[in-house]
């Protein structure tokens, strides 16, 4: 009977030491499993950090790239209207200098420059003049026949001038009208400056700015 309770007792024995073992290595194996979990969701973790950095700093590149072109496009505004400002209040100082000059003595060479020139540009065999009403004063018979020696001389052509009746111009310079009425030639100094205009317009980039009117 002793020998059988012995029996008994090493066969427990060795029931608890088995499950004892299964159950250290269910716990190990489970230790594992969360150990590798924790280090797949810590490299989960640090893949996301990643993607946000990244996507963070394109971000901010992004808008940095934003920002900067809005910058650039305003200081090219600034400029470009600098520039229209500068080119404005030149176009205006030529012409009240231009408008001073009527009472210069030698401003009936200017007006036969003007006469002569449209007289050309309009091609007609006879035609009239006009011209503000201090212009109008200076321009003679003998400063209109200086201007048909001068077309004549330039083109071989004869032309016929006249000092028109209608009423004078508001603004300075000279107005050529053929003496059919069908055909003109105008040659006022705001007309002059608009024909002008890009040829000073690159003068005074040329003067003022450099080389940064082409860029």
């Amino acid at each position: 009977m002793e020998s059988v309770e012995k029996n008994k007792a090493v066969l427990i024995s060795d029931i608890e030491a088995d499950a004892r073992a299964e159950a250290e290595g269910i716990v190990k194996e489970a230790e594992n499993q969360a150990a590798d979990k924790r280090k797949y969701a810590d490299k989960q973790v640090e893949s996301l950090l990643n993607d946000a950095r990244k996507r963070a700093e394109e971000h901010a590149q992004a808008v940095m790239k934003k920002a900067l072109s809005a910058v650039e496009l305003e200081l090219k505004r600034r400029s470009l209207h600098l520039r229209a400002t500068v080119i404005r209040e030149i176009m205006d100082r030529v012409e009240k200098r231009l408008a001073s000059m009527i009472r210069d003595a030698d401003y009936r060479s200017v007006l036969l420059d003007w006469i002569a020139e449209a007289a050309i540009g309009l091609g007609a065999e006879s035609a009239q003049v006009n011209a503000s009403k201090d212009e109008r004063a200076l321009i003679d018979d003998q400063l209109l026949a200086q201007a048909c020696r001068k077309v004549h001389a330039q083109t071989g052509t004869q032309v016929v001038l006249t000092l028109s009746t209608a009423e004078a111009l508001e603004c300075q310079g000279v107005v050529l009208t053929a003496a059919d009425g069908r055909t003109a030639f105008n040659n006022q100094v705001r007309t002059r400056l608009l024909r002008s205009q890009r040829k000073i317009r690159m003068l005074i980039y040329d003067t003022l700015f450099g080389d940064d009117r082409r860029k």
